[in-house]
């Protein structure tokens, strides 16, 4: 591998704020969040929960996508499907070509807003046997690549909020280890009644808009979405003459090994992901021009992960936002949504807003970027960190 990373040549979104990368961009540019009421099923908590949803039925992704009236499809596999499909469009890919192609996808929801639907239905209904074989994980990543027409490795990773980033990590290792020319590489999750209450149970949801890194926090908002980036190796950019968006030039995975839902005070495992990821880019941290912050807006997380940062950076503390008031917390999908926002960033040479932030957090002497920052930028540093002590740590670079 050349000096520059794995190459990403292609990329596509689905999430509350856009059904495409520029609708996407559009958002972020003009501050318009997506968070809303839950319109796409019932449930006991929507006066109580805000949410960013696609404001989309099954239906229309459906119709959009041409599938058969009898399938198996859940949301998560629509919304991967859509997003993977744009990646390889605008990668201008031949999935039939003789490159070697992979899908390595990664969801935590999966299948289960059909199974909480009909679960009391199943002994009695043949018909809806179908949903459950697509209840699991893999089924999604199995289904992007059957409709792109895609025969080689398929692989699903399932490791929380940081899902997306350690498919992406997993795919750089496989084309930087020669088993893979080309990879669709991403996450996919919908929300369901199950993640609401989940997560109402563990008392992280915020009544109100979430203020990532506001020192009155309350919690997160959950959203829906998906994402996925088309990795090739550098022989085969050089070979097709390929564009090249930007490099993924460095990443890292750690565990806190603390709780099973919470970061350690001091941010352990955000520090060695983020280090890992610096040292494997060759990078020293003041190279770092803008961090994509994993800001989930729990005061669990946003302490921890702000004195990580501080670690990592010390008192030459790039500047940082956290995207997740733009889209809600999308899960598995969060860190794959957040890579394309930070290619967007390194593209278009700006910094976007973290959007509701008023008062700064009393244990830290940082505080977020609340305004589009127009700026040089050369290498943005994204990071996601999931329940049971995943944290990962993605770097891209300017093509």
């Amino acid at each position: 591998m050349g000096s520059n990373g794995v190459a990403i040549t292609g990329m596509g979104i689905m999430s509350s704020i856009g059904k495409s990368v520029d609708e996407n961009l559009s958002a972020l540019l003009n501050r318009q969040h997506g968070i809303s009421r839950v319109d796409n099923f019932k449930t006991k908590q929507r006066d109580s929960v805000w949410v960013g949803e696609i404001k989309c039925t099954n239906q229309d992704f459906r119709d959009v996508l041409s599938v058969p009236p009898v399938n198996n499809f859940t949301r998560t596999s629509l919304l991967g499907i859509l997003a993977a499909k744009q990646a390889v469009e605008s990668a201008a890919v031949d999935v039939q070509d003789s490159y070697r192609t992979g899908v390595l996808s990664s969801t935590s929801v999966g299948g289960m807003d059909y199974t909480e639907r009909y679960f009391y239905r199943y002994q009695k209904e043949p018909d809806l046997y179908p949903y459950i074989t697509a209840h699991d994980a893999g089924d999604s990543s199995h289904k992007i690549a059957d409709y792109l027409g895609i025969k080689g490795c398929v692989s699903t990773i399932s490791t929380a909020c940081s899902s997306a980033a350690n498919a992406i990590m997993m795919g750089a290792r496989m084309i930087r280890a020669g088993r893979l020319d080309r990879v669709i590489v991403g996450g996919t999750d919908a929300l369901s009644k199950f993640t609401i209450n989940g997560f109402k149970t563990l008392m992280i949801l915020s009544d109100g808009f979430c203020k990532p890194f506001d020192d009155h926090r309350k919690g997160l908002n959950l959203g829906e979405a998906a994402a996925y980036l088309v990795l090739e190796s550098e022989e085969l950019v050089r070979r097709e003459n390929k564009k090249v968006l930007a490099y993924l030039s460095g990443f890292g995975n750690a565990n806190d090994a603390f709780h099973q839902t919470a970061s350690s005070e001091d941010g352990e495992g955000a520090f060695l992901a983020m280090t890992k990821a610096l040292h494997q880019a060759g990078l020293q941290p003041e190279s770092i021009d803008y961090v994509n912050a994993h800001g989930t807006a729990t005061p669990n997380n946003d302490l921890s992960e702000g004195r990580a940062l501080l670690r990592v950076f010390g008192d030459k503390m790039p500047v940082f936002s956290s995207t997740k008031a733009f889209t809600g917390h999308t899960l598995a999908a969060a860190a794959a949504v957040e890579s394309v926002y930070s290619i967007l960033s390194l593209q278009n040479q700006l910094v976007f807003p973290n959007l509701n932030f008023e008062t700064p957090m009393h244990e830290l002497t940082i505080q977020p970027a609340t305004e589009i920052i127009r700026k040089p930028l050369q290498h943005v540093l994204s990071n996601s960190f999931g329940f049971g002590g995943n944290c990962s740590t993605l770097i891209f670079s300017k093509a």
